[in-house]
């Protein structure tokens, strides 16, 4: 039973710590994805970011793996380590360039989505004018596939969402998503999306956000009800897990350089208000519990386990094949 964690979040510093890494471990989680890059980071920025945590996975070779492949995985469950794969969230940096979609998948990114909260040269985003998939975003869709790596759709418009799962030649997941049914907000996702996202034969990981579960100190309960309404939506082999815990660590400084504006990225029109509620999130040790709270949603066990890790596994062992 792999226990797979889609999306989570250090310090865009090359010299973020890893221990909250360390901790997913401690909780029984054999694979996490963890963020090097979003569209409001320069290149700079994001390679500088990759260095570091390559470096610090290598610097911990009793705890850590760097994933190359599900085998990676496998071998990090059976050591009792975790195996780490990067994300990037936003196609900015690529510089307009489908050909950095391999490099990236070199240096470790195992998924990537393609616009964050905003519309770019490639693709729409959530909280801006509707915008479907530029011709430039179908050469980009098309270099994720060949190279091997997870098309995602979190923080993606609906249309744009549609033009990529259309568009994809493998199955595409939302790494953080939550179904819009139960909590209105744009980073939520309609039924409409997760049938689309099921019928490329994906997965819809649920986030452990408070804005996007609707409850402003959520716990496993409110992970597991999310997860199965997409089960019971699309059937259970089309759920997964990310929670999106962001690790801050104050000694470090990871704002991108100049004219960073986070109101623009995180618009109030669009539901958040970060100076009077900040986001808040499920416990890291919410995977210790995770188990039975799906299962008193009525899963079985071996629903429970897929809904942990055995249904990205299936899809990554496919798409990074």
């Amino acid at each position: 039973m792999i226990h797979w964690e889609a999306h989570a979040c250090l310090p865009l510093h090359p010299q973020a710590s890893f221990a909250p890494i360390e901790r997913f471990r401690e909780a029984g989680v054999h694979y996490v994805s963890v963020n090097i890059g979003m569209d409001m980071n320069p290149l700079s920025q994001v390679m500088q970011t990759i260095a570091g945590f390559r470096a610090s996975i290598a610097a911990q070779p009793d705890c850590f793996i760097q994933a190359c492949g599900v085998k990676d995985i496998e071998r990090a469950q059976a050591q009792g380590k975790i195996a780490i794969g990067f994300d990037l969230e936003g196609a900015m940096p690529l510089l307009e360039q489908p050909d950095m979609v391999a490099l990236y998948q070199s240096l470790g990114v195992r998924q990537i989505h393609l616009a964050y909260n905003r519309n770019n040269s490639v693709a729409g985003g959530c909280h801006d004018v509707e915008q479907g998939l530029t011709p430039l975003g179908h050469e980009v869709v098309q270099a994720i596939n060949a190279a091997g790596v997870l098309m995602d759709c979190s923080h993606t418009g609906r249309r744009c969402s549609l033009d990529i799962m259309a568009a994809s030649g493998q199955p595409v997941i939302f790494s953080h998503a939550n179904p819009l049914a139960l909590v209105e907000h744009g980073r939520n996702i309609t039924d409409e999306q997760i049938r689309a996202c099921a019928a490329t034969g994906g997965v819809v990981c649920v986030s452990g956000v408070s804005f996007f579960l609707g409850n402003a100190w959520p716990t496993a309960v409110d992970v597991a009800r999310h997860a199965a309404y997409v089960a019971n939506l699309v059937g259970v082999e089309h759920a997964g897990i990310g929670l999106d815990i962001s690790f801050r660590q104050p000694e470090l400084n990871d704002n991108p350089p100049d004219n960073y504006d986070p109101s623009y990225w995180w618009p109030r029109s669009a539901g958040y208000n970060r100076a009077l509620q900040p986001s808040t999130y499920t416990p890291l040790e919410t995977w210790q519990v995770l188990g039975q709270a799906l299962q008193d949603t009525g899963m079985t066990a071996a629903e429970a386990a897929l809904v942990m890790g055995g249904n990205m596994m299936r899809v990554a062992g496919q798409v990074w094949a």
